[in-house]
């Protein structure tokens, strides 16, 4: 079988790059952090400059923890923007290679098959990572990073482990030298799809390496981690049999759509309800956009952990148990119609209901997580036994009229009332991407 070669590059500090170029600032120098200061000083930056990584920051930290003697710049999230300068890199990518030779995974990351590439540049997979590399740069002002593998597991690892210890910022591994120099390599959570979760296992039993998992009894490893077993082990000899092909030809056997969000403070009992029918409703304006309909739709509430509510003094009520005040406990459930559907004025009704009989409203809730399970395209709907057709026609047109005053006008040109309600999220959620401020 001819050796395929995968290169993945990833985008340095992307949206704080993004914001330093946008300034006319060097990204390696500028100290510089992507945060929203509008919400508090415990949000969490969506990307931190090398140079205070370079000073002890952590990515992912919050603004309250970054001293304040660094003298940083705080800017903004603009996530459109950072969307556009993705396309643009992919733009990049296009003029070195075919779409179906390249599997973006994130907006600032991307996997690249190069094995029938590297005879038309005449270049070896090092030197075409760094052309790609330079030509970024050049073109958007953005440094990037490049893992070379022999497929894409090796490819990951490359870019994850390797290259951030290489002069030129390119890592470069098979599964030999996988063995050699990473057999050892410790923590296991630096390996890709090795969660804090996994490694806790391992350690349990005293694996704490690559190598460990390797040496490990296999049929051991299957009655720890079920069929999750087989990556892991494959992963330890730095074997990965799926490559791009795989990826594209891959169909899932049902599809779902969702919709979550982080509140920004805790949110009662009441508050919350309004928040779950909002995105019900959006959810079932995005079923029609597409021509789907669900039978299912999961909720998942996570409660605060912060505490119960204040009770009044004197009130009955038994004391709070322990385990609620910590670990921040969820609720979660389904609930099904008769037949599939799009329409909100049956699924409104449906998710309240559920919220209502799931929900502990004794606690305060700031994540909320909606799911609308096995969806399948309209055409295969089935009127219900107690559906009328009438007043499915009456909610479809509604539906079908906000939604095409929303695409042509902008979707604070209708909304409904209850987005005005007090803790409703629905119009700021309209200029976000992501959960953060679109920059629009």
């Amino acid at each position: 079988m001819k050796q395929r070669y995968y290169l993945c590059i990833d985008l340095k500090s992307f949206y704080a790059s993004v914001e330093c170029v946008e300034r006319g600032l060097d990204p390696m120098t500028t100290k510089l952090v992507v945060a929203d200061p509008d919400r508090s000083v415990n949000t969490i930056c969506l990307a931190v400059s090398p140079a205070l990584k370079r000073l002890g920051v952590r990515n992912r930290c919050r603004v309250g923890d970054i001293p304040k003697e660094l003298h940083y710049i705080i800017a903004k999230p603009r996530m459109q923007r950072y969307i556009d300068y993705s396309a643009k890199i992919y733009g990049i990518y296009l003029s070195f290679f075919s779409k179906e030779d390249i599997h973006v995974y994130s907006v600032d990351e991307a996997f690249m098959d190069v094995t029938d590439y590297l005879a038309l540049y005449s270049m070896t997979p090092r030197e075409l990572g760094r052309k790609i590399m330079d030509t970024v740069l050049e073109q958007t002002g953005i440094r990037a990073t490049c893992g070379i593998g022999t497929n894409l597991y090796l490819t990951k690892i490359a870019l994850d482990i390797t290259a951030k210890h290489s002069p030129d910022f390119i890592g470069e591994l098979d599964e030999e030298s996988y063995r050699a120099t990473l057999w050892d390599h410790k923590p296991l959570t630096d390996f890709w799809r090795v969660g804090h979760g996994t490694a806790a296992r391992l350690a349990q039993y005293a694996i704490y390496t690559m190598r460990d998992i390797a040496a490990t009894d296999e049929e051991f490893l299957y009655r720890l981690f079920g069929i999750d077993a087989e990556l892991l082990i494959d992963h330890a000899w730095g074997r990965e049999p799926v490559t791009i092909a795989d990826i594209r030809n891959y169909h899932p056997r049902s599809k779902c759509l969702s919709n979550g969000q982080v509140l920004m403070s805790d949110y009662p009992f009441d508050k919350g309800r309004i928040i779950v029918k909002e995105m019900m409703d959006v959810l079932c304006l995005e079923m029609l956009a597409k021509d789907v309909v669900t039978p299912t739709v999961s909720l998942y509430i996570g409660y605060s952990g912060s505490d119960y509510l204040s009770r009044e003094i004197g009130s009955t009520m038994p004391p709070v148990p322990a385990a609620f005040l910590s670990g921040a406990p969820h609720a979660a459930g389904r609930v099904s119609l008769e037949t599939p559907s799009n329409a909100s004025a049956q699924w409104l009704p449906a998710i309240s209901s559920l919220y209502d009989r799931i929900v502990d409203p004794e606690r305060t809730i700031r994540r909320v997580n909606i799911t609308c399970c096995d969806i399948a395209h309209e055409e295969f709907r089935q009127m219900g036994l107690f559906d009328t057709p009438a007043d499915t026609e009456k909610n479809r047109r509604m539906q079908s009229a906000i939604l095409e005053i929303q695409t042509r006008f902008g979707k604070d040109l209708m909304i409904r009332g209850m987005d005005l309600e007090d803790g409703a999220m629905t119009l700021e959620r309209n200029h976000q991407i992501g959960g953060h401020r679109s920059g629009l």
